[in-house]
């Protein structure tokens, strides 16, 4: 079993991404932080641990920050950062720093695990030991450069389908397409599209609300299955 450590200053946010490690078989959530100080002391106290899912924005230091400390002390655990920071600067002094990855928020179930079966991937070859061809060497240093959005149709954003699930996810009962446009942004006719395409992944449910002129009309609620 793979330990992680959840770090993330949204408490929710947290929440909701340690829910995607558990969902993904051979990994278990050993903890959640939402500072650079919990998450340094977890990683200080936990017995164990392998991977840490970190955030960028933390209220008292930044995620790379943690990492420097976290060397600094000698932990060589592996990090993800998942971070809604997209400036080159920030994704160059992180892979500079040792993180295996960077994940850009927001992003869905399937783009998390397909990274943490890369990373398990990664593990199994690298536990194996012994000298390396160039061939195993690429496959090794190409790992966790799996697609982010498996059975993502031709067309779709990966992050206007996560801005439309989250929408749906937090809005509590059924919603309109109209409804998710004016939440998030889109026009009417995207929000309905990626709606059908959160229903045909089962993670939302059609139900139909009929008004006074019998026309029905067609709102999705979020049924939570991936």
């Amino acid at each position: 079993m793979i330990e992680v450590l959840v770090v993330d200053d949204d408490v929710r946010g947290a929440h909701v991404n340690a829910a995607y490690v558990e969902k993904v078989p051979g990994f278990h959530v050993a903890g959640e932080a939402h500072s650079a100080a919990e998450a340094l002391k977890l990683l200080e106290t936990l017995p164990r641990l392998d991977l840490v899912l970190l955030d960028h924005c933390l209220p008292d230091r930044t995620g790379l920050a943690v990492v420097q400390e976290m060397r600094r002390r000698g932990h060589q655990t592996d990090v993800i950062i998942v971070s809604a920071a997209r400036d080159v600067a920030t994704v160059q002094a992180a892979m500079r720093q040792g993180a295996l990855h960077y994940l850009v928020k927001p992003f869905a179930f399937a783009g998390l695990r397909a990274k943490l079966e890369a990373y398990a991937g990664l593990r199994r070859a690298l536990d194996g030991g012994g000298e390396a061809e160039q061939a195993e060497v690429d496959r090794v240093f190409g790992a966790l450069s799996a697609p982010a959005e498996p059975g993502l149709p031709k067309g779709h954003s990966p992050t206007t389908a996560e801005l439309v699930r989250q929408s749906l996810l937090n809005a509590g009962g059924p919603r309109s397409a109209r409804e998710i446009a004016d939440r998030t942004g889109v026009s009417r006719q995207t929000a309905q599209r990626y709606l059908k395409f959160l229903e045909r992944m089962g993670q939302a449910t059609l139900t139909l609300k009929y008004g006074d002129a019998g026309r029905p009309e067609h709102r999705y609620v979020w049924t939570g299955r991936a």
